[in-house]
């Protein structure tokens, strides 16, 4: 049996062809344009395939109130052709088949929970740090999603003293993705990022803002695994600073095992950039076993 899945980011398509065994047997990316023309090159590619059921993570936000009559759409994304588009609906109306819908960054940690490193972990707390910044978590095999799904990237950050910097967000001053992603690194340098060397005292800064939020989400959600990817985050360097420094803003209230062990407890996907397509994969599964 063959499985589709779909990593739908803003700027490319990833479309996958996967067994039940969680093989990537298939791989393609697609240029994210118009929803017409985007969506029709999706359908084309799974047309040469007998896919039982596809997986959807998605850029968002999304609605994912399954009570909801417009479940399954996306919603106030800043990509403005996309706003409001069905895009579930408009899959199972090309498949004709079952389709399962996530947030890009919630398969991302379903890929990693189910086929990567981290299978024996209870919860799994996944954030992409790169255009934008998105969280993504796991609970006993499943994605967590509430009245909408977690908005990580928009946690309110207690700016370091004299950065006065404007932050790259339309709706906030103080959130995380709007002082710490890719484009408020860029905003904040003038350089595009992989132009920035590491020795730049913009990556302490944003490894604070980034420790903020991981302490913050330590405190709320108690994961026992903390998985960080995207771009800003392909340099490795960072990471032993953002573990120091997330130790040092919860300041020794909690005493926990994996605290002991930061080295083990903040990293790198296991899965590197597959995590996305191989949740999206996973998800695709779960649909070809619903009624």
């Amino acid at each position: 049996m063959l499985y589709g899945a779909i990593e739908a980011g803003g700027t490319k398509f990833i479309l996958g062809i996967g067994d039940v065994h969680g093989n990537l047997l298939e791989r393609q990316s697609i240029s994210t344009r118009g929803p017409n023309e985007t969506m029709k090159e999706a359908a084309d590619f799974f047309s040469d395939f007998p896919i039982a059921s596809l997986g959807l993570g998605c850029f968002g936000p999304l609605e994912l109130d399954e009570t909801s009559p417009r479940y399954g759409f996306i919603t106030t994304t800043p990509k403005k052709q996309w706003v409001s588009f069905d895009i579930l609906g408009t899959l199972k109306r090309q498949l004709k088949i079952p389709v399962v819908i996530s947030t890009d960054v919630g398969a991302a940690a379903l890929g990693e929970i189910t086929y990567g490193a981290f299978s024996s972990q209870q919860t799994l707390l996944y954030l992409t740090i790169g255009t934008g910044i998105g969280g993504g978590y796991v609970i006993n095999g499943r994605i967590h999603n509430g009245m909408l799904h977690p908005e990580i990237g928009h946690i309110q950050i207690n700016r370091q003293p004299g950065d006065l910097h404007p932050a790259n967000c339309r709706y906030h001053d103080n959130c995380l993705e709007g002082l710490a992603a890719g484009p408020a690194i860029e905003s904040r340098t003038g350089l595009p990022g992989v132009q920035v060397h590491d020795d730049h005292p913009v990556f302490p800064l944003i490894s604070d803002y980034i420790a903020q939020a991981l302490a913050t989400c330590i405190l709320v959600l108690s994961p026992t695994k903390i998985v960080l990817g995207g771009g800003v985050m392909e340099r490795a360097f960072l990471f032993p600073i953002i573990r120091k420094k997330t130790l040092a803003h919860l300041n020794g209230y909690l005493e926990t095992e994996a605290l002991q062990h930061m080295d083990t407890y903040i990293i790198p996907p296991s899965l590197g950039k597959h995590s996305g397509i191989m949740g999206c994969l996973a998800l695709a599964q779960r649909a070809a076993k619903m009624p």
